[in-house]
Formats: structure tokens, sequence, C-alpha cells
């Protein structure tokens, strides 16, 4: 599955805000290309809080085990949590062994380089092996964002209320 078939089936998702940094933007040059998405209905950039999945289309300086400088390369990160990447793994965040992965290898789920620990997982070039899983996994990702927000709400509005 293409960048943008991913991106046309996200669009879809109620609420969401996605993040496309441009050249001449006030975002950082890095991270020009890529794609950030949060659960914000009222359509403001998030202070507080990262992004639910991301797109990236090059190697970050702390981030080059994916190479993704090389063309035609991009990788779909997802925060799923324990249980999603226990379930796409075989084992929980907190058994990451790095030891021998290419995190270069293309259509198949790893844990994120640098975020694996805290649940999130990654995808070089989603294909017909895990375009499935990661759209589910995408979709959850949303909806779990989603109940997050919605409860810092009713957090907020029942403090305001007390």
């Amino acid at each position: 599955m293409s960048m943008k078939q991913i991106l046309s089936e996200i669009r879809t998702y109620d609420g969401l805000l996605e993040l496309a940094p441009t050249p001449g933007s006030e975002h950082p040059e890095i991270s020009w290309g890529d794609f950030f998405f949060y659960y914000a209905p009222d359509e403001q950039l998030p202070r507080n809080r990262q992004p639910y999945a991301t797109i990236v289309t090059k190697d970050y300086p702390d981030d080059t085990q994916s190479r993704l400088d090389a063309d035609g390369r991009w990788r779909l990160n997802i925060h799923v949590g324990s249980e999603v990447f226990t379930d796409l793994l075989g084992y929980p965040p907190e058994e990451i062994d790095e030891m021998g992965v290419d995190y270069g290898i293309t259509d198949a789920f790893f844990p994120h380089p640098l975020y694996g620990a805290y649940g999130w997982v990654c995808v070089v070039n989603p294909g017909s092996e895990t375009i499935e899983r990661a759209l589910e996994a995408l979709h959850g990702a949303h909806l779990a964002d989603r109940r997050r927000v919605e409860r810092r709400q009713s957090r907020s509005n029942a403090s305001r209320n007390a």
C-alpha cells in the first residue's frame, strides 16, 4: 500500500488533526515532508502530548536504522500500547532485544527504534504482509488518543465546576 493510500484512510478519522510541515513553515526543517497525527477535534495542535502516529520520510540524526534516506523509503510509526505491541510482535515492550534487529526490512513490524519500549511499533514501506494489521493498529491508536483527550476534558470540566 502506498503512503498516499494510508493518508487517504487516516484522513477519514473523526477529529483528526494532521500536521504536515512544509518548506518555509514555522516547523523545524528536519520535519518537512513528514506527517504527525493527533486526535484534536478543536483543530488546535496539542502542546502537551505527542502524536499517536507519524509517517517519516527520512532519517533523523538519532534515528537512521531504517535507512529512510534511500529513495522510496518511508516508515509508519504507531503508538499501540503494550497489549497490541505484544500481539503484533509476540513479546511485550519491556522485553525488547535489539541485538541483530534489522530495522530496514520492509513490510514487517518492529519495535520503533527509539520508542519501542513505550509501546510504539513501526513498519517500513507497509505492504501486503502488514497493511491490514497496520490500518487496524492505526485506527485503534486514533481511538485510544480520542479516549485520552475525552478523559482529560472530563476531568478539566469537573475541576472547573467544583
